[in-house]
This record gives C-alpha cells, sequence and structure tokens, in this order.
C-alpha cells in the first residue's frame, strides 16, 4: 500500500486547521491559537518533506499546499487586525498582495497558458516573514514577548517584501505572457 496520499491528506488537515485557529484569535485566546499555528508550521514542512524525499508530489498538492499556506496566513492576519493585535495596513498590504497574485495567476492560466508554480526567492522570504510575523504577533499576545519594537521591525519587513515581491511577481508573469502571446502571433 503506497503512502504517496499523506502529503495532500496533512495539506487537507492544515486548512482544517483555519477555523479553529480563526476562532481561537477572536475569543483571546491566544495561547491555543499559537499552538495551532505551530502545528499548521510543522505539518506544512512535515507534508513538503514527505512529498519531496518520496517523491509523492503532485500536481493538485502542488495547488493545495500554497493554497494552505495563503489560506492561513491571511485569515491569521485578518482575524488579528480584528481583535486590535495587528496593524489593518500591514493586513491590507499582504492581503492585497496575495489578491493580485491570485488574480494574475487565474487570468495567466484562462488566457495564455497553464501555470506551473514558480516561488520567488523572494516570495519564500516573504512568507517566513509573514509566518514569523503572525507567530510572534500571537507570542506577544499571549505572553507579552517580544518587544513591541521588534514587532514593528518584523512588521516592516513583512511589509517590505510584499510590496517587493508582489512586483516581482507582476514583472515576470507579464513579462512571460507577453512573450508566449507574441510567439503564437
Amino acid at each position: 500500500m503506497s503512502l504517496s496520499f499523506l502529503p495532500n491528506a496533512i495539506c487537507i488537515l492544515r486548512i482544517l486547521l483555519v477555523a479553529p485557529l480563526v476562532a481561537a484569535i477572536i475569543d483571546g485566546r491566544y495561547a491555543t491559537a499559537l499552538m495551532l499555528i505551530v502545528v499548521a508550521g510543522v505539518s506544512d514542512g512535515l507534508d513538503g518533506f514527505l512529498a519531496k524525499r518520496f517523491d509523492w508530489r503532485t500536481r493538485l498538492g502542488g495547488l493545495l499546499d500554497p493554497a494552505a499556506d495563503k489560506l492561513l496566513l491571511v485569515s491569521t492576519f485578518v482575524a488579528l487586525a480584528y481583535v486590535g493585535a495587528m496593524p489593518r495596513g500591514v493586513v491590507a498590504i499582504v492581503v492585497g498582495r496575495d489578491i493580485v497574485i491570485v488574480a494574475g495567476a487565474i487570468c495567466y492560466q484562462l488566457f495564455i497558458a497553464p501555470l506551473q508554480g514558480e516561488p520567488a526567492v523572494i516570495s519564500k522570504l516573504n512568507t517566513a516573514c509573514q509566518l514569523a510575523f503572525g507567530i510572534l504577533t500571537l507570542t506577544f499576545a499571549a505572553y507579552g514577548w517580544p518587544s513591541p519594537s521588534a514587532l514593528l521591525l518584523l512588521g516592516a519587513a513583512v511589509v517590505f517584501t510584499s510590496l517587493v515581491s508582489g512586483l516581482s511577481y507582476v514583472l515576470r508573469w507579464s513579462t512571460r505572457a507577453w512573450r508566449v502571446a507574441h510567439q503564437a502571433a
């Protein structure tokens, strides 16, 4: 019996963690929310490791994994902004970036060619900054640590990497779309 379904199953479980995570944040149970986001982060690493180590990669997994990451981070950020634990401006930039990327991906898929996900290094850095910011914001809400100035610096890193990676996606995929469209003509 093959266990090749395992990375996708773990990814789906990560998606199912979003609702209890958001509920914990809204209810002010920040320690519980912190535990849930850490479990989600560990599961992300585990499903990625299994997919690569045993070559259990699938097209579904290639779509589910980044979608689960985005759903988890955006939901966490929106919930934290809702309770006043995270600046709304940071959340607006993060969500705006994701909307632009998803809309661009859909348009590319529909009008140009099948999309193959290729995250840029800056995008991976952005995801790492967002995850760290979400975890440390929850840590601050639960335990009063780290200092607000550390959160401010990390928030600035999230804004910077969100803007740069969003612009990078727009330029890279617009250029690729232009080339594909003009080669076909």
